[in-house]
């Protein structure tokens, strides 16, 4: 009787249909949506090479920027959002 029953059972993904979306780790890891659903990303340019580059320049790097709109459609996407 176990046997029949392990036999009329299907899986999760047969009974859904379509797969589930996954989340691309390397832009979730990179990228931050505010509250309002705008993409933030931290600016390039502060990694090494700290003395050849001006403290002015060195500090504004520092924040954070909002990602251009044409990559922001397509960061959405990979981020499930």
């Amino acid at each position: 009787m176990a046997a029949e029953k392990h036999g009329t059972r299907t899986k999760k993904s047969e009974e859904d249909g379509m797969p589930k979306m996954k989340t691309h780790r390397g832009a979730a890891k990179r990228i931050k949506v505010t509250g309002t659903g705008r993409l933030r990303r931290k600016q390039a340019g502060r990694g090494h090479l700290r003395l050849a580059k001006g403290a002015d320049r060195y500090r504004r790097l520092g924040g954070e920027a909002d990602l251009a709109p044409g990559d922001a459609k397509v960061v959405k996407k990979m981020l499930g959002k």
